[in-house]
């Protein structure tokens, strides 16, 4: 099993093109390229520290972009979460959540945000499966909660919160 460890700044480039390569198979070039538009170095840059990698000897097999809000003291956010397609269903995910979900309660966080596409039904299940609850949206869709144009225009989310209890 890989061994967990907080992320670094020198991960960027790495965990850029595991996502390329992890999701290459199943969209086009332009969506491939996307995680370095959704995956900017700042993240690393600011939020290293909040952020998880699982790697073995091999390389990274799966690594979790989360970070502390730092307009609400009570909230964390989980912005990227990508694994390994050959490890996906042994656990990896569930793992780095519940790394996230504990390091977030020692720092006096009391709930998680995540978004996702309204089309991404493993993410919504996944999400659902690990404790979070779907907030209400302006639309529905496909029985949905959806919030519209959430980051942009025709760029819909659908929106999770998960309680934690204090550590």
């Amino acid at each position: 099993m890989p061994m967990m460890r907080r992320a670094r700044v020198s991960d960027h480039r790495t965990l850029v093109e595991c996502v390329q390569r992890w999701c290459g198979d199943s969209r086009t070039p332009a969506e491939a390229c996307e995680p370095s538009v959704l995956l900017p170095r700042v993240f690393l840059r600011f939020f290293a520290s909040t952020s998880l990698v699982a790697e073995d000897s091999t390389g990274v097999k799966a690594f979790l972009v989360g970070f502390h809000s730092a307009d609400h003291d009570e909230d964390a956010y989980i912005h990227f979460v990508g694994v390994d397609p050959a490890l996906r269903g042994r656990g990896l995910a569930c793992g780095l959540y519940t790394a996230f979900f504990e390091r977030a309660a020692e720092a006096g966080r009391r709930e998680v945000r995540a978004v996702t596409t309204p089309d991404d039904a493993g993410a919504i299940a996944f999400h659902q499966a690990m404790g979070f609850s779907l907030e209400p949206g302006d639309d529905e869709a496909d029985g949905l909660p959806v919030h519209r144009d959430y980051d942009g225009p025709g760029q819909d989310r659908v929106c999770f919160r998960k309680r934690i209890e204090a550590q």
